[in-house]
C-alpha cells in the first residue's frame, strides 16, 4: 500500500508541481515523512520549521498584528504560513501545521487544538481563503500522538485537493502505465 506522502509526491510529479512545508507543532515531521520517500526531491522544495512566533512573522510573512491579537494557534495563522512558505520557497503548493501538542495549553487553546492549511494554485484549491484551505482539528492523545496525527491529517488534506483536481494528463499517464488500455 502506498503511503500518503508517496501518493502526494506521485500526484505532484504527474502534474509537474512542487511542494513546500511550514511547520510549527510538528517540528519537521511532515518534511521527514515526505523525504522518507525515494525521489522526493523531484517535487519537494523544502521546509521551514518556524517554532518561534517571530519566525512565523519574519520568515513566513504571517501578519504581526494577527499573531499579537490571536497568538500562533489560529486558522488564519495556518493559512498565512502555508501561503508564506509557498512564496518563500517558490513552490506550487504550501502546507502548514500549527497547534498545541502539549503538555500545556498555549495562547488560550487547549492541548490537541490543531490548524492545518494547504495553499495552492487559485484554480486548484476549493477554498474560501483565496488560494488556501484550512482544517481545524481537536485531537486527543499524547504529545507524540497529536503530532503524528497532525502529519497524517495535513498530508490527507493535500491529497484531497490533488486527487480532486486530477488532470487529463494524469489519466493519460495512468493509461500509458497500464499498457495503453
Amino acid at each position: 500500500m502506498t503511503s500518503p506522502a508517496a501518493e502526494v509526491l506521485r500526484l505532484l510529479n504527474v502534474r509537474g508541481e512542487t511542494l513546500a512545508v511550514a511547520e510549527s507543532l510538528t517540528g519537521g515531521l511532515v518534511a521527514a515523512e515526505i523525504t522518507a520517500v525515494a525521489g522526493a526531491s523531484q517535487a519537494f522544495r523544502g521546509s521551514v520549521t518556524a517554532y518561534a512566533t517571530d519566525l512565523k512573522r519574519d520568515v513566513l510573512g504571517v501578519d504581526g498584528t494577527l499573531l499579537a491579537e490571536r497568538g500562533a494557534v489560529d486558522p488564519q495563522v495556518a493559512a498565512q504560513m502555508a501561503a508564506g512558505v509557498r512564496k518563500a520557497l517558490g513552490a506550487n503548493w504550501g502546507l502548514a501545521t500549527t497547534g498545541v501538542a502539549g503538555p500545556d495549553p498555549q495562547d488560550g487553546c487547549p492541548v490537541g487544538t490543531v490548524f492545518l492549511a494547504v495553499d495552492g494554485p487559485l484554480e486548484s484549491v476549493s477554498a474560501e481563503l483565496g488560494g488556501g484551505k484550512v482544517a481545524a482539528l481537536r485531537l486527543n492523545g499524547s504529545r507524540a500522538e497529536i503530532r503524528m496525527e497532525s502529519v497524517r491529517s495535513v498530508l490527507a488534506l493535500l491529497l484531497e485537493e490533488l486527487a480532486g483536481e486530477q488532470t487529463g494528463n494524469e489519466r493519460a499517464q495512468d493509461t500509458e502505465q497500464n499498457g495503453g488500455t
